[in-house]
């Protein structure tokens, strides 16, 4: 059932994405922009959509930031698979937009998927001038240098330390470059209602680092055709990982312990969240 919902909410945002895109001159950074929002798990999105029904708000109002996040998502996908990031030729088992494209074209499209992630959150549909500050302010600071952006500085940063990062380092890096995304997007039904967030950032939180573990135990025993992107990255530039700190089998018990917190935390909730729970328990049991 939850694969089915996850499948038919990415259809949703895809269908979205088309809507707007086709609005833009035909470019190669427009077409570039498509590219990139073109195929992917849509988890982030999802958990909007779906934190808005556990709040009752509406699929038309919910689509406008379920496809913002999914254009930041991407955004920042297009722009770590530089070579001047992690210079990555494969992604969702396709070539990167600079090995379609160019760097510059690239960077263009990042650009312009980043802005249009807040032009989508501040859209009229979306509901009052409260809320759609709220969400776009709550973007701007998940998704910059006290978010994601501090993740990835963090990460390069990493590179040339004297040694590797510890456990509680690796986790503040994480929570950043993945958590911050994947917490707004949880968070983001609430706020739709104006209402308290606490139970979805709790879940989030748990979720964001259990999703990273899952991606760092899938670099070491997944499918790189399954996965869609070139695998044991991390091993081969001596980074330190939840699964190098912890070991294989520690890495998956941590992250089974994350999913019954997240799970926990949606308890209020009743049968309601079942959904999101399930997405809990997905996220380490995906192959991609």
């Amino acid at each position: 059932m939850f694969r089915e919902k996850l499948a038919q909410d990415a259809a949703l945002i895809q269908s979205h994405f088309d809507l707007v895109l086709s609005a833009l001159d035909e470019l190669d950074v427009t077409r570039a922009m498509t590219y990139a929002t073109q195929g992917g798990k849509r988890l982030r999105g999802f958990l909007v959509l779906e934190s808005a029904r556990l709040h009752g708000i509406d699929a038309a109002r919910a689509i406008w930031p379920a496809t913002g996040i999914e254009a930041l998502h991407a955004y920042s996908l297009v722009h770590d698979d530089l070579p001047c990031m992690d210079d990555d030729d494969l992604r969702r088992g396709r070539p990167t937009v600079h090995v379609k494209w160019d760097d510059g074209t690239a960077v263009l499209a990042g650009d312009a998927l980043q802005t249009l992630a807040f032009e989508l959150c501040v859209r009229p549909e979306v509901g009052n001038a409260e809320i759609r500050a709220e969400l776009t302010l709550t973007l701007a600071k998940a998704s910059g240098a006290q978010g994601m952006v501090l993740g990835q500085a963090l990460d390069i940063a990493a590179e040339t330390a004297a040694g590797p990062l510890t456990l509680d380092e690796i986790t503040q890096l994480q929570a950043g470059k993945t958590g911050a995304l994947i917490e707004w997007s949880a968070c983001a039904g609430a706020r739709l209602a104006q209402a308290d967030p606490t139970p979805l950032r709790q879940y989030a939180q748990a979720l964001g680092l259990a999703f990273q573990i899952a991606d760092d135990i899938m670099d070491v025993e997944g499918d790189a055709e399954k996965a869609g992107k070139r695998l044991q990255k991390d091993a081969e530039a001596g980074k330190a990982t939840f699964v190098s700190l912890l070991g294989l089998d520690a890495a998956k018990s941590r992250a089974a312990e994350l999913v019954d917190q997240a799970c926990a935390a949606l308890d209020e909730y009743g049968s309601k969240a079942e959904t999101l729970k399930q997405a809990a328990r997905f996220v380490i049991a995906r192959d991609s």
